[in-house]
């Protein structure tokens, strides 16, 4: 009895797993690009949009600081421990490197005793203001996916600024204020995630959350996307559907989330107190001892996997797109406007996969025209591209178009829309009989009709 019921659940199991397999996208996940099919027509590609999975992006990162002298060390300096403020006889100095504090240690895995750390010099310079200005870049559209978390092992700054570009560093945009006095210092009122909403979602904030000043206790500050991501996935992200669609939709929320550099703007480290102690000017400073950004490349759907050559990352783009987030189609697929994929519906998405242009067939009729499927090139089901419809790209010559998919032409007539006669292919030619076997049911559509119908599939 037991080993029949292992059996049982053994053939289920492999039913499941056989299925998931078959599927691997039904979860929403989107890391299959493409699978084959069965149809009556035999084995074809199916297209789906696909990304690439995420993880800890601060390994790809370059960090650059504003001034460029302002980690301490050169020269040497002491300065106040955190747990003591009153306790001054730390050194920092980096020509020693049990002693120094450069800026790469805010990304490197935790391996000494205590925690490794990048520093800041003193505020010897008061009251000249204490700013820096922490720049990171990854060359690459990056698409946020957990919170930004970054951890002091100084207190946490009395004033700071997260800020975003999208254009790799030639614009910036607040992201986040951070503030012990919001009103004081940035004239903002102090809010939280939690005050906003799917409607305000986009409203950058000033929050005093984050800012408690000198305190062992509190080291972490953090930008927080997945409360965001919540107003639309519910609170605990399980319907990444309703996300999708919200993305999928709303180019301003899919930006939001979208970055090529962060920047974090230190403005004025944490003092503990309304006033500073200028006797003891060497309790502030900033310290950093890990950031972490989790994120996935952004390939506009059009890869599952992200490679990193000569310390830049590329997406590995499928679709018939290239780029280095997959942004164009291939030379030779430009058979309509390039378009990103698209997450709906839902949980397959929609490809948009670029098809082959007219100079990629060969023996190419007069006419100027795109060709919109090329079955002998794998894309005979390019995704929602139909190759025939009862308005614009009908099928000439009496053809039946079959689930826009095909054209079914007369006996005398081939060609994706039924446009050539069958006998220009004979070593005869075609006489003046066969071309009356059928009658032609208008002209084919120029280059501009044509042109006009890809804004159905642009996302």
């Amino acid at each position: 009895m037991y080993l029949s019921r292992f059996l049982s659940l053994h053939a289920l199991w492999v039913t499941v797993s056989s299925v998931m397999q078959h599927y691997p996208s039904v979860w929403g996940h989107y890391d299959v690009c493409k699978t084959q099919i069965y149809t009556e027509e035999g084995k074809i590609w199916d297209y789906m949009a696909c990304q690439p999975e995420a993880r800890d992006m601060i390994k790809y990162v370059k960090v650059t600081l504003d001034p460029p002298d302002i980690t301490c060390g050169d020269p040497p300096e002491t300065f106040c421990a955190m747990g003591n403020p009153y306790m001054c006889n730390n050194e920092c100095d980096a020509t020693t490197n049990e002693l120094a504090h450069p800026p790469e240690l805010m990304f490197d895995l935790e391996g000494r005793h205590p925690s490794t750390f990048w520093q800041s010099t003193t505020w010897k310079d008061y009251p000249k203001p204490l700013q820096v200005n922490i720049t990171l870049s990854w060359n690459k559209t990056i698409e946020l996916t957990d919170n930004i978390v970054i951890t002091f092992e100084s207190g946490r700054p009395d004033q700071m600024i997260l800020e975003k570009s999208l254009d790799y560093g030639r614009t910036w945009q607040p992201y986040q204020y951070y503030a012990t006095d919001c009103l004081d210092a940035f004239h903002m009122d102090p809010k939280s995630v939690k005050d906003l909403s799917q409607h305000t979602v986009l409203e950058i904030i000033c929050t005093e959350e984050y800012s408690t000043g000198y305190m062992t206790n509190s080291k972490i500050i953090h930008f927080e996307i997945k409360d965001r991501f919540a107003f639309f996935a519910g609170p605990r992200l399980h319907n990444m559907a309703s996300l999708y669609g919200q993305l999928d939709t709303t180019k301003k929320l899919r930006d939001f989330f979208t970055i090529t550099d962060l920047r974090i703007r230190l403005l004025r480290p944490a003092t503990g107190e309304i006033y500073v102690d200028e006797q003891h000017l060497a309790r502030y400073f900033y310290a950093i001892s890990d950031i972490r950004v989790y994120g996935r490349c952004k390939c506009n759907l059009h890869a599952t996997g992200c490679k990193e050559e000569n310390k830049k990352l590329f997406c590995e783009c499928e679709h018939n797109t290239t780029g280095p987030d997959c942004g164009k189609c291939k030379k030779n697929y430009q058979g309509r406007p390039w378009s990103p994929g698209s997450y709906l519906p839902i949980p397959k998405g929609t490809a948009n996969i670029c098809i082959p242009s007219i100079s990629s067939i060969g023996n190419p009729p007069k006419f100027d025209r795109i060709w919109p499927n090329i079955s002998s090139l794998e894309v005979s089901k390019p995704n929602q591209a139909n190759v025939c419809d009862k308005e614009l790209l009908q099928c000439q010559n009496g053809g039946t178009c079959l689930k826009n998919m095909r054209c079914q032409c007369p006996p005398a007539y081939t060609g994706i829309l039924c446009e050539k006669l069958k006998c220009e292919r004979d070593p005869g030619g075609c006489s003046q009989n066969s071309g009356n076997m059928a009658v032609s049911h208008g002209p084919l559509l120029p280059l501009t009709a044509l042109l006009g119908v890809t804004g159905l599939f642009i996302f």
